[in-house]
């Protein structure tokens, strides 16, 4: 049982959609940091199970904790993989899949105020998120390494 299950997550979060290329996106999962100047964002991802990823991240100054996000990626209704986030612990906003590869994966919600795009790319030990508005302006963008 325990096989038929690991593959059939594995087929549910690699499974070819319209609008992804169909990557499995576990080349997430991982324990990421960056630090400049005394700020610091941290961004964790446990590896798929279950037909989801889940995560949480959180920055602050020296020992302030100024900012925390649950988030979680998984399949929604309509079979397209969703960036669901929770910033600060509140109410949850779904940004869709629409871009993959095996190293880079951007999520879109045209209709949210701010973030509209929010993009992952990994090169190596390198991971770099960006979140923007949907035609790219009013980027923001974090540069972490594996910890």
């Amino acid at each position: 049982m325990a096989g038929f299950m690991a593959t059939a997550l594995a087929m549910l979060l690699s499974a070819a959609s319209p609008a992804t290329g169909g990557e499995d996106l576990g080349w997430l999962a991982g324990d990421w940091a960056s630090e400049t100047d005394g700020r610091w964002t941290e961004e964790s991802w446990a590896p798929p199970r279950g037909g989801m990823m889940i995560g949480h991240s959180r920055s602050g100054r020296g020992d302030t904790l100024r900012e925390f996000e649950f988030i979680r990626i998984v399949r929604g209704d309509d079979g397209v993989l969703a960036y669901i986030a929770q910033p600060q612990g509140g109410a949850p906003v779904a940004f869709a899949l629409t871009k993959s590869d095996k190293a880079r994966a951007t999520f879109e919600n045209a209709a949210h105020d701010y973030p509209q795009r929010i993009e992952y790319v990994r090169d190596g030990d390198t991971l770099t998120a960006t979140i923007s508005a949907i035609d790219g302006s009013k980027a923001r963008r974090w540069t972490y390494r594996r910890r």
